[in-house]
């Protein structure tokens, strides 16, 4: 039997001067799609849901509800038909639809539009497509055949230092569907029923908003996974083995269905390959596959990454020998931050013996919390679909800011073979903040290299600003103009964001280095006044008043980065530190010297002021930030097992004297 739905769709129209494929609006990007009938037409006020009775209450039908406003129509000219293969209301395309699972077809006319899906997966991602398409008041008559190129895609909550907000992690998983990511880890460092007191269940409000985020997750076609960390102090007998498997059950009632578990980051006892193998091995045989609806079991190796891989020593053979081929093991890649290739996939699916489930720490910013991380999802390859069981992004704390790089994550997991990312980067910073894009990209521009850090991994950043730089470094005076230029640019963008209400959250995020960048800004306004002032001084500031606004800056950056305005456990407060701001240095330095041979003054020409600086022959320790908060000096967290070699040094430096009051050190034993 069918059963006709009414809801309306009502759609602000898209004017004639703007209008562009509505395709173009789907994110991912679609596998196939053919052009058909009238081109792009007008979407309909209001449109009526066919489909078979048992698919009412489905997810795809609700997402069409949910996202329109609902006004009965049944008589509505526009009518929309959905089902999966096997379901009466679909059966004359039930060719068309991909053998793939979350695979859909999609057809649009201007009389109506099918969505079929492979599966009931398949069915929401279609309906999200279709919801995409019509999003400007315009519908483009096609066909679409799509499905994914990765079977798992989406998040793992992995970061250390402040988890996300109950309210974050509700807009993540939604923005997760309307993307067509498919998977959540719940896996937060510093939750302590996932980590240190995993052996407790959770408290009953902790236990309640967990429900939700689970329900939610269901809603939007996402798998909740939760994560259990005991590899810190687990003893290898049965009293933990019966605790672990006690916590997953009181999970399971609380309505999980996914789990994963997790021995990274940790050293003595918990890291043996044979007894994580056996112990995950009872999980499997014991608890996963004794729930039918569960989905496969993921666990997160000590050995997580190759440069800590012993391959002498046997552990990642022994997981692949020993432990059962269904459980998925989580791969970071060459290194604990790098992207992934072709040759790094064969490499270690050789030794685990199955497809690597990949863990790609990008955007995360806890090793290098002084930066904002929002630039484009680039640098893996494009050819390792087939080679990967799943694919993940450990985010930013930071939730809004992290989703402008996580929209190219859906996309490249999608259809990688297609993935453009800097073309996705633009409509990853629109989807974020549609009403005020352009001031977020020129702030992005300025934001997206993580700086000097203990991982090597570094972003582009400033690379269409470095001819600008050049020559206003060499003097040219069109240079300096174009510098100055783009600094007005960047405050311009600083104070819209700081004024936009459209999304809070994020305005919230960005703060400390909206107010940074504001700083640089000034002071790059400053530098260039001085630079231009040495040639034509009747057309600039006087030098001297620039200098003095530019030497204040400096301390003024320097003490921002030790104020309150940094969000907890933020080292500094870093902006534009490839290219714009070292030009400026470089400008503020050159031009000090030769004011200074011109004029025979002795303005001082150092540009960066920190009293404290960090000495060691430890590789992991060598480039961590430090920072000032009252009397306290603070040295960042590595947030990994240190290497620390005989003989090897560690030394805080400051350009003053200091009175110690103590000095405590936290080595994480």
């Amino acid at each position: 039997m069918k059963r006709i739905l009414a809801t309306s769709l009502l759609l602000a129209t898209l004017s004639a001067g703007t209008a562009t494929a509505q395709i173009s609006l789907v994110n991912p990007v679609p596998q196939k799609v053919t052009a058909s009938g009238k081109g792009i037409v007008a979407a309909p006020a209001a449109w009526r849901v066919i489909c078979d009775k048992n698919r009412t209450g489905c997810i795809a039908t609700q997402a069409l509800v949910k996202a329109t406003t609902v006004k009965q129509q049944p008589k509505a000219a526009y009518s929309v038909t959905i089902g999966v293969k096997g379901d009466k209301a679909v059966s004359k395309v039930a060719k068309l639809i991909p053998a793939k699972a979350e695979g859909y077809y999609l057809s649009i006319t201007d009389k109506g539009a099918v969505v079929a899906g492979a599966d009931e997966e398949g069915l929401y991602f279609g309906v999200q497509t279709l919801l995409a398409s019509v999003a400007e008041g315009k519908l483009e008559c096609c066909t679409i055949t799509d499905w994914p190129d990765v079977p798992f895609r989406g998040t793992v909550e992995g970061f250390y230092g402040t988890p996300w907000s109950h309210k974050a992690r509700l807009s993540q998983i939604e923005f997760y569907g309307r993307n067509k990511m498919n998977v959540y880890i719940y896996g937060p460092k510093d939750d302590p029923y996932h980590r240190n007191h995993w052996r407790v269940p959770y408290p009953d409000e902790e236990a309640r908003r967990i429900q939700e985020l689970n329900e939610h997750a269901k809603q939007c076609g996402v798998n909740f996974y939760w994560a259990i960390h005991p590899g810190v102090d687990i003893k290898w007998n049965d009293a933990d083995r019966d605790a672990l498997m006690a916590k997953l059950e009181k999970m399971y009632q609380l309505g999980i269905r996914s789990f994963a578990v997790f021995f990274d980051d940790i050293w003595g006892e918990g890291t043996k390959a044979d007894k994580q193998a056996a112990l995950l091995n009872y999980v499997d045989d014991n608890f996963i596959k004794s729930h039918k609806d569960v989905k496969p079991l993921i666990m997160c190796p000590t050995e997580y990454n190759r440069s800590w891989a012993n391959d002498a020593g046997g552990y990642l053979r022994t997981l692949g020998t020993k432990m059962n081929k269904d459980i998925q093991i989580m791969w970071t890649g060459n290194s604990v931050v790098h992207c992934i290739d072709k040759e790094s996939m064969e490499w270690i699916n050789q030794r685990i013996d199955r497809k690597a489930y990949i863990w790609w720490n990008f955007p995360v910013s806890d090793f290098v919390r002084d930066h904002i991380l929002l630039g484009p999802a680039y640098g893996n390859g494009l050819d390792i679909a087939n080679d990967m069981s799943g694919f993940v992004s450990n985010p930013m704390e930071h939730a809004e800011a992290s989703k402008i790089s996580l929209y190219g994550i859906a996309d490249y997991t999608w259809n990688m073979k297609a993935y453009d990312y800097k073309a996705d980067w633009e409509k990853g910073l629109k989807a974020v903040l549609p009403d005020n894009y352009e001031a977020l990209r020129t702030f992005a521009l300025y934001n997206k290299d993580l700086g000097p850090n203990g991982h090597g991994f570094r972003r582009e950043e400033g690379d269409e600003l470095k001819p600008v730089a050049d020559a206003a470094l060499s003097g040219d005076l069109k240079g300096v103009q174009s510098l100055l230029g783009k600094c007005y640019e960047l405050r311009m963008a600083v104070d819209v964001l700081l004024a936009d209400n459209s999304n809070p959250e994020l305005r919230r995020e960005l703060r400390p280095w909206l107010l940074q960048g504001k700083n640089v800004a000034d002071y790059g306004v400053a530098v260039c006044a001085m630079a231009g002032n040495r040639k034509y001084p009747n057309a600039f500031p006087n030098f001297e008043q620039a200098y003095k606004q530019a030497r204040a800056l400096q301390v003024q950056m320097y003490e921002l980065e030790n104020s309150d305005v940094r969000h907890a456990l933020q080292p500094g407060i870093k902006v534009a530190t490839k290219v714009l701001l070292p030009t400026l240095n470089k400008l503020f330095t050159q031009t000090v010297e030769a004011y200074n041979k011109e004029n025979g003054t002795s303005f001082v020409s150092e540009a960066e002021y920190n009293p404290y600086k960090i000495e060691s022959t430890v590789p992991q320790l060598a480039l961590l930030p430090v920072s000032v908060r009252g009397n306290d000096v603070t040295v960042a967290p590595s947030l990994e097992v240190i290497k620390w070699a005989k003989g090897a040094s560690f030394t805080i430096e400051s350009d003053r004297n200091v009175t110690f009051a103590g000095m405590e050190f936290n080595l994480g034993v």
